[in-house]
């Protein structure tokens, strides 16, 4: 465990939340307003572009080296979208999604991994559909307030910050150093 990095948490101090933070099989994120800062660029086929931040990538390629599978479920579907997911291998990648709670309970039941076990990181009202069915809801520094009531953990990251770096460090902090997670992320055929 990285005490020294779990420490600038204060709701980390719960002995509960950290097991259940342990225990994690699944993380599942949303996209605009977690991935992304909710900005949508139209041209005249549709959305023409979406900025996501490169540290977040890192955090969903290194996640499933140590276990942990990671899955987007998202209302809104555009080609830069689904490159985004395809350059970071995202197997479980749900685009155009407006029932996520069913969205969710086919993915969980598929994997055979429990609700419990899966955390989510939503940032508006949607995500409410999925929140209370799993172990742990997460939401961006700048989430929509009924969002940030309903989660235990309000991340220090913005929307588009690197949420999905913040999410990894702290569920790998609570079994190892952020030095030995990152490990696999060193190597150069980390980036292929």
């Amino acid at each position: 465990m990285d005490t020294m990095f779990l420490s600038s948490y204060p709701d980390l101090g719960d002995p509960v939340l950290i097991t259940k933070l342990q225990s994690l099989k699944l993380v599942v994120f949303d996209v605009d307003g977690v991935l992304t800062d909710g900005g949508l660029f139209y041209g005249d086929q549709g959305e023409a572009m979406k900025r996501f931040n490169v540290k977040d990538g890192v955090a969903m390629k290194l996640l499933p080296k140590w276990g942990i599978q990671v899955a987007v479920i998202t209302a809104k579907d555009s080609v830069p979208l689904r490159q985004r997911m395809s350059d970071l291998n995202v197997e479980h990648f749900y685009p155009g999604c407006h029932n996520k709670a069913a969205a969710f309970d086919e993915l969980v039941a598929r994997l055979s991994v429990e609700s419990e076990e899966a955390a989510y990181i939503g940032d508006d009202v949607i995500d409410l559909q999925v929140m209370p069915k799993v172990g742990v809801a997460m939401c961006p520094a700048d989430a929509h307030v009924l969002v940030q009531r309903y989660c235990p953990l309000v991340l220090n990251k913005a929307a588009g910050e690197g949420v999905a770096r913040e999410v990894a460090d702290i569920i790998l902090s609570t079994r190892m150093s952020l030095e030995a997670a990152y490990e696999f992320a060193q190597k150069p055929e980390f980036e292929k």
